[in-house]
């Protein structure tokens, strides 16, 4: 009997058993597409839907690596501080290099905000971690260091891109390959390298084990402090890709930069069914949870049934209404 039960056809049936987790965020974007198209027929003009996805990819890939985060049991209300911050360090840097250095500033530029990214997650794992602080605390206290360290170092204002460096990093976000716009190649090779190692790798099992139970996977062997503090360093490089790509969009980094995208972020998770207990992450529904957010907003700036400074209030309303279902699903 047990090797009927251990045989190839129920573990493939167990491999194929997708539920409304999977597939709820696409059934939900393709649901909003028809709306929008009702609604205003322009709305499915590829010139459109192309500058939305584009303009989703920042939140995208953030996201991507909240999933991590929130499905090991964790939280970051950091990550748009975070941005700014290493947007403004990675300006800071190209600027003061590229008499030096010329165009292979850039280059390096980006590597010092992965760096820099990478180390901002890290230690905000550390406090969450070794510090034994609540994550919303830890991150609430990280959130405003790094926006008064962007304002310091903007004095308030703005951090320009230097002039010279303008043209040569237009492409990084305004550029296309194949007729795809850059931004949304990166996002999607971001998601596809998160969906192998959260799905694949046996650091996704352990991720998601410790999301769980933290117990039961301290008890199997696995080091709670290791999975969660690599959770957040993930969450910092993805902030880093973010910010490259954010660069050359405005061109500055301002004290501004960057608000409220933690709450764009924990609501694109949300969307796509991870649940905010952790245990589970879904990293192309957060994709897609991502995209939906972007679709609404330029829904709202298409017609005229809600004020488009309503955005962050539907933006709330949706990260609530996901959470009930969540709760009422189980």
């Amino acid at each position: 009997m047990s090797a009927v039960v251990g045989s190839t056809p129920l573990r493939q049936e167990r491999e194929w058993n997708i539920g409304w987790a999977d597939v709820g965020p696409f059934l939900a974007l393709l649901a909003l597409l028809v709306i929008g198209f009702v609604i205003n027929p322009d709305f499915l003009s590829a010139t459109n839907l192309g500058n939305v996805i584009t303009r989703s990819a920042f939140i995208a890939i953030i996201a991507v690596g909240a999933t991590f985060v929130i499905s090991s049991g964790g939280l970051d209300l950091s990550v748009g501080s975070m941005a700014a911050f290493i947007t403004g360090i990675t300006i800071m840097f190209m600027n003061s290099m590229a008499p030096e250095w010329g165009l292979a500033v850039i280059p390096a530029g980006m590597v010092v905000a992965i760096v820099v990214g990478t180390a901002c997650g890290l230690m905000n794992g550390l406090i969450v971690t070794a510090g034994k602080i609540e994550p919303f605390i830890a991150t609430l206290g990280t959130m405003g260091i790094f926006r008064a360290l962007i304002t310091y170092m903007s004095d308030g204002g703005t951090i320009p891109i230097a002039r010279s460096l303008r043209e040569a990093y237009r492409p990084v976000y305004f550029g296309t390959i194949g007729g795809v716009s850059v931004p949304i190649l990166i996002s999607i090779a971001v998601a596809a390298v998160a969906s192998f190692a959260l799905y694949k790798m046996k650091y996704g099992r352990k991720c998601a084990a410790v999301g769980a139970n933290e117990d039961v996977a301290r008890y199997s062997g696995i080091s709670i402090i290791k999975t969660r503090t690599i959770a957040y360093a993930i969450q910092g490089t993805c902030v880093a890709i973010a910010a490259i790509c954010y660069v050359p969009r405005l061109g500055a980094a301002t004290p501004t930069t960057g608000v409220l995208w933690e709450l764009q972020v924990i609501t694109a998770v949300v969307i796509g069914g991870t649940a905010l207990r952790g245990g589970k992450g879904h990293v192309w529904g957060t994709v897609a949870g991502a995209v939906i957010l972007e679709l609404i907003a330029n829904l709202m700036v298409l017609s005229d049934f809600v004020s488009e400074y309503l955005v962050a209030g539907v933006q709330g309303v949706i990260i609530i209404i996901a959470m009930l279902i969540q709760r009422f699903s189980k």
